[in-house]
Order: C-alpha cells, then structure tokens, then sequence
C-alpha cells in the first residue's frame, strides 16, 4: 500500500492548536501515514523575521508533538540558507524517494487563498497533493475561488478539509505574552513551560520571583 506522508510548514512563531487540529484534521480526512512538522527557517511571505531563534522554534514544535504516533519535526529548511520556499522542500522530499502523489502539503484556507503568489506558482501545484483546512474566517470555497484554475485540480490535487480548528494566531499568542496575559488555552502545557523557561516572547517572571502564569 502506497504511503502518504503530510508535510505542514510554518514559522511556528510559535507553534499552537490551530497547527495542531489542521495537522490532525487533515492526517483523519486523507488517511495520512504521517506528518512532519517543517519549521522555516526565512519565510518569504513573512515581512519581520522570527523573533524566535530557529533552535526555540524547532524545540517548540517537537514539543508539540511529544507523545503523539505519526508525527515528527524535521530541520530540513532550517538547514537550508535562503527563503524558505515550498517548491524546494517539496523537491528535496522527491529526492528523498516521496513522488508528488504520496505527499500532502497542508495549509489553511486563508494561506491557500495566497497560493498563486508563491515562488514558482503554479508548478508548485505539480510538486503536491494540497490538503486546504477550513480555519476560523476562511471559508473553503471563498479561498479556492481566488486560486485560478483550483476548481479544475478538486478532487484530483487539492482536497478541501471541512474542520473546527480552533481560533488561534502565532501574531495574538506573542500580544498575550508580551501583555503578561494566560495563553493556558492556546497552546499546549510543555509549549507554555518553555516559552516561560527561556523568557521568550516577552515571557518573564514578576519582582516577587513568582511565575508569570501562562
């Protein structure tokens, strides 16, 4: 039986439940083997760097998924010096010995919506399966519209995600933080003690020497 491997990259700046349930909603939805979790190492979409360090962000998304079957984070763009470009991670994946049809890209409606914008658009589309997750405010059809000629790949190379992710950003997690603000429900227990351990994101502990509850 052929395998089908997912592949969701990100900044992961950081990571969160909304990566999580689109992760897991599209391994259910497209029978997926695996996921592996690619952290970027310079998102070319992105108009600010990280402002966590490649080493945090590729802790914090093994955390993520410690303890969960059928994941894993790979380094693979954060080995590689330049943008972080889809097609390239794509391409190394071929080399490793995936073809396009065993290889799932998954992505939310909203970043779908964007795609014909990506380097090397629309051979890029060629390069993949692309699993598109509903997400809070990006409806399905609404982002598969904006892409031209996506009607014509449905079915074939592009297989919407009908799910309830839930209502998370990297952008609101850091605004917590930074606001000395709970994000208890955003992110996983491990994620919260290590952003805390290492004062990231404007995490820090209070004059008394008590923890920042996070």
């Amino acid at each position: 039986m052929t395998r089908r491997l997912g592949v969701l990259g990100g900044t992961f700046d950081p990571i969160h439940y909304g990566h999580l349930d689109s992760a897991a909603a599209a391994r259910t939805a497209l029978t997926l083997d695996e996921v592996l979790i690619v952290p970027s190492h310079a998102p070319p979409h992105r108009p600010i760097t990280p402002q966590a360090t490649e080493f945090h962000r590729f802790a914090l998304a093994a955390l993520a998924i410690d303890g969960l079957d059928g994941y894993r984070v790979s380094d693979m763009e954060l080995r590689r010096q330049g943008p972080s470009y889809t097609i390239a991670t794509l391409r190394a994946l071929h080399d490793a010995g995936w073809t396009p049809s065993q290889l799932f890209f998954i992505l939310g409606a909203d970043a779908f919506a964007e795609i014909a914008t990506w380097h090397k658009y629309p051979e890029v589309l060629d390069a993949a399966n692309f699993a598109i997750v509903a997400r809070p405010g990006a409806a399905l059809d609404a982002a598969i519209d904006r892409v031209p000629a996506a009607r014509a790949r449905l079915g074939r190379t592009l297989f919407p995600v009908p799910a309830m992710t839930r209502d998370v950003s990297s952008t609101a997690i850091r605004a917590r933080l930074a606001a000395r603000q709970s994000i208890d429900e955003l992110v996983p227990a491990s994620i919260a003690r290590h952003i805390l351990a290492h004062n990231l994101y404007g995490a820090v502990s209070d004059l008394h020497g008590q923890e920042q509850h996070i």
